[in-house]
This record gives C-alpha cells, sequence and structure tokens, in this order.
C-alpha cells in the first residue's frame, strides 16, 4: 500500500501550524464526520508551562479541538493519564485555559478516573497481552494523538507511539522492562487515526518532565499524518536522531505497524 502522506507547517503560531498542516491533508473533514465522538490526546503528563516543552502546545491542543467540533463532532474529550496532579497539569500546561476560552459545551476536558479501564486482550501482542486501557480511548470514533517532541531518558526520544501511554491503566512502568515491543503493542490496541506532531518547541535534554527553558529549542514546526509510525520517524529526525535507531519506531516498522523510512513517505 501507498504510505499515507506527511503534512509539514513552519510558523510561531501553533494554532495556524494545525490549520496549514490539516489543509494539506484535506482539512479536518478527511479525518472527522459529523456525529462523531473525538478524543484528542495530548502530552499533558507535567505541571510545566508551555514555554518548558514538556506538554503540547496549549494553542495546537485547543485548534484540533474546534477543528473536530467545526466538522461535525457530536463531542470532543481531552485527557491525559498525568505524572504530575492532573489539576495542576491542566491549568499550568495552559491546556484548560485555551479550551475554556473556545466556549463550547461539546468540548471536554476530563480527569481519568481509576474505574474508567477496561482490561482489553490485545491480538497479535508479544508482550503487552492484556492490559487496562482508558474506555473513552477505546470507545472513540477518531483518535487524535498530539505528543510534543521531546527528550526521554530511557526511550531517547518521546513522541506519537508513547504517548499512548497516557491511556493505560495499572502499573505502567511495569512494561519499560521490553518498552519497544511493548509500545508496538499499546499502538496494535488504540489506533491513532490522525497524529499532530508538535515540534514548535523541542526539549532536547532531561526529559519528559524537563526543567525551565534552557534545554528547549525552538523549531516552530508541526506535521499531521495518519501514519504514527511516520509521524514518530519525523518527529525523531527532528529530535536529531536517526529514527531506526529508536527501538520502537523500528519494531513498528518491522512489524507493519506503518513506514519509518521517510524516504518513501509523500511529504506535503
Amino acid at each position: 500500500p501507498t504510505p499515507a502522506p506527511l503534512a509539514v507547517a513552519e510558523g510561531d503560531d501553533p494554532a495556524a501550524l494545525v490549520r496549514a498542516a490539516l489543509a494539506k491533508l484535506g482539512g479536518m473533514e478527511a479525518f472527522v464526520q459529523p456525529g462523531q465522538r473525538v478524543v484528542v490526546k495530548p502530552n499533558l503528563g507535567w505541571d510545566r508551562t508551555p514555554e518548558d516543552a514538556a506538554n503540547t502546545h496549549p494553542a495546537a491542543v485547543a485548534e484540533l479541538a474546534r477543528l473536530a467540533r467545526a466538522a461535525g463532532a457530536r463531542e470532543v474529550r481531552v485527557f491525559d493519564r498525568t505524572c504530575n496532579d492532573a489539576r495542576r497539569c491542566y491549568e499550568r500546561s495552559g491546556v484548560a485555559a485555551a479550551l475554556e476560552a473556545l466556549g463550547d459545551d461539546g468540548v471536554r476536558l476530563e480527569h481519568v478516573r481509576d474505574d474508567g479501564f477496561q482490561v482489553v486482550a490485545i491480538p497479535g501482542a508479544r508482550k503487552l497481552t492484556r492490559w487496562p486501557l482508558y474506555r473513552p480511548a477505546l470507545a472513540a470514533d477518531v483518535l487524535i494523538n498530539c505528543p510534543v517532541v521531546k527528550h526521554h531518558g530511557l526511550t531517547g526520544v518521546t513522541l506519537a507511539m508513547k504517548n499512548l501511554m497516557g491511556v493505560m491503566g495499572g502499573n505502567r512502568g511495569r512494561i519499560h522492562w521490553d518498552i519497544d515491543e511493548a509500545l508496538v503493542d499499546l499502538n496494535l490496541a488504540v489506533r491513532s487515526h490522525l497524529v499532530v506532531v508538535d515540534a514548535t518547541r523541542i526539549l532536547t535534554r532531561n526529559g519528559p518532565q524537563g526543567g525551565g527553558t534552557a534545554g528547549v529549542r525552538v523549531a516552530n514546526r508541526l506535521a499531521a499524518t495518519a501514519d504514527v509510525v511516520a509521524a514518530d520517524a519525523w518527529g525523531a529526525r527532528e529530535f536529531g536522531v536517526d529514527p531506526m535507531g529508536v527501538g520502537y519506531i523500528r519494531r513498528a516498522h518491522e512489524r507493519g505497524l506503518g513506514t519509518a523510512d521517510l524516504g518513501k513517505v509523500p511529504i506535503r
């Protein structure tokens, strides 16, 4: 099959970048149909400001929610299973205020509930054969995965595939012993229909939570694609590493989840 196209936009206004990248893929209407339930899954795990680059930029998150509603989504739910206190993460990341400013009751920033998980058997999995996953993520008609590009102490770089750890229940730390295969398994269980990679600011060290802006590189780029593996390959390249040198990207490519060979991906 022909690899899905990947659209890239450059500039210093994250909302405009979301619009520009999606326009090259046929607009949000190419991904969201009227009446559908949409989940927007950003990185919101850390009690950090947008300048710290540990979370997805709030303007990008809000614009994705707005465009999904404009395309006819019945509801848009935004959440993450945060590492720091959820209320503080949602506030300090700027996402709570950005979504509030939309003034749309159909867009909901929700706190992940401990009782909201369902144990799922994952066909084709190699390591993560069963795991509790967040019901709203499983029930969504469209999942928009919108990670920020950042350093990670264990995997080198964290992007879209790893961002889905935010829909996992249980003791997520347990997957770190064989994280590359487990992340591919997770992405077999939970499909990203649209991936929007925020490389407006890149956290180059002390990831994933960061600390101050010294390690932040302003890159002012954003990409969108339906292929989570191509998205991560692009993000890895933006970060400055060879995508095939990142274990989970290489394994995902080998297992046919998507393509990490950017030479074969139509770049728009």
